[in-house]
């Protein structure tokens, strides 16, 4: 019924309606009927489907020059809506925010619109609030109390009243429960519900961040009871029944060192015609956490494990998460496998799906399967057999998948060596194996072939989707490219497009710069139960089957593959519109998870970076914005501002087409990927914001006017 109110005051009323007029319209006359049709009317209302105007009247937003969709804040406070649809993004000045805060879902008005620049709009409603609760430092003035968030994005300062304080003291960390956001007066009124401890303590950093982002750190008692109960129960014959088993092949793990979740393994065999046997084995989850019990209602809820600098909160309870469900070596484990025939091209020849039992034979780190790969570690002959068997054909998948278009943008990560008193101690940039891109082929070959399948046999599935870039985005990046001497194409842009762009510039001074960009112009990965393609991996279907233990979008794919099987027609007739709920809530769940793995991993940085003030570094410059520079560390994986006040030897101006800051009068340029040399000036612990200032007798200070590359040119 919601859908069809939309269509009709889009297409055939004309102008907005009230709600007795929409009624009639959608000939809905039984009193039943009226109260479902009402009920459908404030759905869309409070999702911002549609609006009421003053005189009680409906109509669809776009047609009042209204935009939903979420609001992003930049660092100067003001925001952009990340509008629901193909439309530009509307800028919002910081004073038009109407206390709309990160994440907030709102209705924004459009009011100025522009050809090269984004719309710009005013806050005029806030749909849902993204959260309920703040975590920031009290400081007590007189007789109430402010908490000022500890979030950069969220900039909240929460009047705390008196006898609303708990028991929290002058400069201590807590959490805040917002009770009034203050929209027409002063601002934020909260409660103390929740006192932290230090903010000097790094575990109270992190322990802020899990309750700034409402990740829940327990288990409800009835969930932990029930994962005991199944844990305690174990595995018996009855499991077994219907299972392929796969005990009597070698069958490992490869993993982070310090992992305890152990969603997948593999097999390999050659078979006698000189092809091979591949077991890509994943965790039976589903057969332990059933639809509807405690534990599933609270996976669902949660959505994903979170990996933080110092914890993981899994997504589901220990009892499950790291011993029934995990594949730890030499005991038996219920798994899900595609077993997949491959020729020495990494061509696939067949492929099936089926429940097993399994029995993991050695549990690998990814430097110790490297190192055997190398040649430089002893092993079984039946284990290095198999680890050189999957790794030419790895080699082969990524061949074929480049072949076809997919981007490989290789993003560094960090990764911070804390001490026995959880301090960071060194701060340093994963490093990528040949053993990680193994286990990349393999689980992404797996993806697809059950997204695949499911598209095949009309089976109602969770997509993991990556759509195509938006055409404004990309017009940056094709200025950029055609900067450096290479043609994007006008209009639709390919994966096989941009790989090829890439590909030209590796190697190049320039490649950085243009990897960046081609980054910042890509859609969001996200789930959908339509299959929308992903862009990224040049792929026509994708979906997500290969950690069920920490990603609830697994768990459910792994649910419809098994109906399947059991009666294709009642799978088949599967809900959409429960998939659909599932994919969103999953969405938004793991963009909480990002958002709260890399403020940990930034708390931290600025701990570390607390006691190097005044030391010198190199690095590179990582991003260019009109207020300065960022510089990324070669010594510590790091990145700071250099502000561009402290630029003092010129008047810097953002030169967008060329990703720089170009002085007025020297015409000297900074650019993205430009080597400096630059001096800790300054940490903000509670802004989690690093200040460096670049040291002009020991860096070349920018390109001169007579340089090359598109700084040298403005």
């Amino acid at each position: 019924m919601t859908d069809e109110i939309v269509r009709y005051l889009r297409d055939e009323a004309g102008r907005p309606l009230r709600p007795q007029e929409i009624a009639r319209g959608l000939g809905i006359g039984s009193r039943e009927k009226y109260a479902r049709f009402k009920r459908g009317l404030g759905e869309l209302e409070r999702s911002g489907r549609v609006v009421r105007q003053r005189k009680g009247r409906y109509a669809v937003p776009d047609l009042l020059d209204l935009v939903s969709g979420a609001i992003q804040v930049t660092r100067s406070g003001d925001a952009f809506l990340l509008s629901e649809g193909d439309v530009p993004d509307v800028f919002i000045p910081s004073r038009e925010r109407n206390t709309a805060v990160e994440g907030d879902r709102v209705l924004v008005r459009v009011e100025h619109r522009t050809r090269r620049k984004n719309p710009e709009g005013r806050v005029i409603r806030i749909l849902e609030r993204a959260r309920s609760q703040i975590v920031g430092v009290y400081r007590k003035r007189h007789s109430y109390g402010f908490v000022s968030t500890q979030e950069p994005r969220l900039d909240i300062e929460a009047f705390v009243p008196p006898g609303a304080e708990a028991d929290a003291e002058h400069g201590q960390m807590v959490v805040v429960s917002i009770e009034d956001w203050g929209e027409g007066g002063p601002g934020p009124v909260g409660r103390v519900v929740r006192v932290l401890g230090s903010p000097e303590d790094p575990a109270v950093t992190v322990l802020g961040i899990l309750h700034g982002h409402q990740i829940p750190l327990e288990f409800p008692p009835d969930v932990e009871r029930e994962a005991d109960r199944i844990q305690g129960e174990g595995i018996g014959e009855e499991d077994l029944k219907g299972r392929e088993d796969f005990r009597d092949r070698l069958v490992f793990t490869i993993d982070p060192a310090d992992a305890k979740d152990h969603d997948d393994a593999l097999s390999a065999r050659r078979l006698k015609d000189g092809r091979a046997e591949v077991g890509v084995h994943i965790a039976d989850v589903s057969h332990y956490v059933r639809p509807g019990g405690a534990i599933d209602r609270e996976a669902g809820e949660r959505g994903t494990s979170v990996y933080l600098v110092d914890r993981v909160i899994p997504m589901l309870p220990h009892a499950l998460s790291t011993d029934l469900c995990s594949l730890v070596p030499d005991v038996d484990r219920l798994a899900f496998s595609a077993i997949f025939t491959l020729d020495e091209s990494g061509q696939v020849d067949e492929v099936r799906f089926a429940p097993s039992v399994i029995r993991s034979r050695f549990r690998l780190a990814y430097e110790e399967a490297q190192e055997i790969l190398d040649g430089e570690r002893e092993a079984p002959a039946e284990l290095k057999e198999a680890l050189v068997t999957l790794d030419a054909l790895s080699r082969r998948l990524r061949e074929r998948r480049r072949s076809r278009g997919s981007i490989d943008f290789d993003l560094p990560e960090s990764r911070v060596i804390l001490n026995a008193c959880g301090e960071p101690t060194d701060i340093q940039k994963v490093l990528r194996l040949p053993a990680h891109m193994l286990i990349e082929d393999f689980m992404i070959l797996a993806n697809e072939a059950v997204a695949e399948f499911a598209e095949r046999e009309s089976l109602p599935l969770i997509y993991r989707v990556h759509e195509e870039p938006a055409e404004r985005k990309l017009e940056g990046l094709r200025t950029l490219a055609a900067t450096f001497g290479y043609h994007l194409p006008k209009g639709k842009v390919r994966p096989r497009d941009l790989a090829k762009l890439l590909g030209a510039m590796e190697g190049t001074a320039q490649d950085q710069l243009v990897s960046t960009v081609a980054l910042r112009s890509m859609s969001q990965a996200r789930y959908d139960a339509e299959n929308l393609g992903h862009f990224g991996l040049a792929s026509e279907a994708y979906a997500h089957f290969t950690s069920p233990i920490r990603r609830y979008p697994d768990l459910s794919v792994h649910r419809q593959l098994k109906a399947y099987l059991r009666d294709r027609s009642k799978a088949r007739s599967a809900s959409r519109e429960s998939l659909d709920e599932i994919a969103l809530a999953s969405s938004q769940s793991e963009r909480r998870a990002v958002e709260a793995e890399r403020d940990s991993v930034d708390a931290m940085k600025v701990e570390f970076m607390e006691r190097h003030l005044g030391d010198d570094f190199s690095g590179t410059i990582s991003g260019v914005t009109a207020f300065g520079l960022f510089v990324l560390l070669d010594d510590y994986h790091v990145e700071g501002l250099v502000h561009v006040s402290s630029l003092a030897d010129d008047y810097y101006h953002f030169v967008e087409t060329s990703h720089s800051l170009v002085g007025r009068r020297r015409k000297r340029a900074y650019q993205l990927g430009d080597s400096v040399r630059v001096q800790v000036v300054r940490v903000d612990r509670e802004g989690r914001r690093i200040d460096f200032e670049l040291l002009a007798d020991r860096s070349t200070r920018g390109r001169s006017p007579g340089g090359t590359g598109a700084a040298a040119a403005v």
